[in-house]
């Protein structure tokens, strides 16, 4: 599309470090697109407001992640719609304004804009009323009910929806009475040369023989005290001390779990490394023998696609996780699976893998050929193209 421009909206993490709209900013530019990010700044990266990479120009805005609950999501919320609203005047006219959830409130600036002649693509990221439901545990209350309606108008607001899996999908086809026309799915994949094998570093295990790891966000919904609860059950219940377990990445619970690991008297075993740099990430990843996807069952994380078990699988790990729709689809064969939030099967998956090289190697393999195959960010290049060409013909 030479002489095309676009403009992604993106407000829970900075670019490039969102490895997802960086993949699609890539790809709009190697189809001819100019493409314009407006998203908040890093605090340790992607700190500069403005920043031409690889040919995307990324416009960022100061931001205070919220504390304490919903009131405090509102302030931020806020904060981020003005400076979007501020810096999308400044880069003017675009053709497609494309805007990644949460929060379903970025359908006000896409507004706007279609009245200078834009089209509105909906790249739901998360399904908002489930993660609501998930994270503060209110019930259906006022908020909820609120969180909904603006759903619901970023529906009607968008000329085509882009889901992350087939869940999402039919969430936008009866809710949001979108036609199936206008919704396509563009799986979230991972990069494949971030994730090379180096040769595993036997230290990284801190002189026990195996190495288990978990890789991602530390939030309320992610299930990092599950997988704590699983690993004090795989020593007390199982009888297995013959392991370290590092945890990679950070969050708002970050604190609170390292608090749990003492509680649970799982300091000496446990290691919490905090966000690290992708060279020392793929160290972790070669040296792990199981990788941990605990999310739990709830309204959001039955229907979400994990990207932690996606980069599990480019590694070629073996992957222990809940039972979860989506996780089954995108894992198939490569994951054992335990019932939802029972710990207690979660350690004895665990300690079935620990006893079982070959089949640790077998599932390894066939995750690596999912993601090389289905799974590959090839065919969400294909149906990004597609999203794009149906909102602008």
């Amino acid at each position: 599309m030479p002489g095309k421009r676009a403009l992604i909206l993106v407000e829970n993490l900075s670019v490039p470090f969102d490895r997802r709209v960086w993949q699609e900013s890539t790809t709009l530019r190697d189809a001819g697109w100019e493409v314009h990010v407006i998203c908040p700044q890093g605090t340790k990266r992607d700190t500069e407001a403005y920043a031409e990479i690889d040919g995307v120009h990324i416009h960022r805005y100061p931001l205070k992640a919220a504390t304490g609950g919903p009131a405090g999501y509102l302030q931020e919320y806020g904060s981020a719609l003005w400076h979007t609203f501020r810096l999308a005047r400044r880069i003017g006219r675009v053709d497609v304004v494309h805007a990644c959830n949460p929060p379903d409130l970025l359908f006000l600036v896409a507004l706007l804009l279609k009245r200078q002649g834009a089209r509105f693509i909906f790249d739901q990221h998360d399904l908002c009323p489930e993660l609501y439901l998930s994270r503060f545990d209110r019930g259906e209350d006022f908020l909820y009910r609120g969180v909904c309606a603006l759903e619901r108008a970023t529906y009607r607001a968008a000329d085509v929806v882009i889901s992350t899996n087939e869940s999402y999908r039919e969430a936008a086809l009866t809710r949001g009475k979108k036609s199936p026309d206008d919704v396509f799915v563009v799986r979230s994949a991972p990069v494949i040369d971030r994730f090379q094998q180096v040769p595993a570093e036997p230290e990284l295990k801190r002189g026990k023989p195996h190495l288990l790891c978990y890789l991602g966000v530390m939030g309320p919904q992610d299930g990092v005290d599950y997988a704590l609860r699983a690993l004090a059950a795989l020593r007390d219940e199982v009888g297995r001390d013959d392991w370290h377990a590092a945890f990679v990445g950070s969050g708002d619970t970050f604190d609170e779990m390292v608090a749990l690991s003492k509680q649970l008297g799982l300091a000496d075993q446990v290691e919490f490394t905090g966000r690290i740099p992708d060279a020392d990430l793929v160290r972790y990843l070669s040296a792990a023998d199981v990788c941990l996807a605990p999310d739990p069952l709830n309204p959001l994380n039955d229907v979400s696609t994990m990207n932690k078990i996606m980069e599990y699988m480019a590694m070629s790990r073996p992957i222990v996780s809940f039972d979860l729709r989506e996780a089954r689809v995108s894992a198939g064969d490569a994951a054992l699976y335990a019932p939802a939030n029972d710990v207690g099967e979660f350690a004895k998956l665990i300690a079935k893998l620990l006893d079982d090289p070959a089949e640790r190697e077998r599932m390894g393999e066939l995750g690596k050929e999912r993601v090389n195959g289905p799974l590959s960010w090839d065919n969400s290049r294909t149906a990004l193209l597609a999203a794009y060409e149906r909102a602008t013909s």
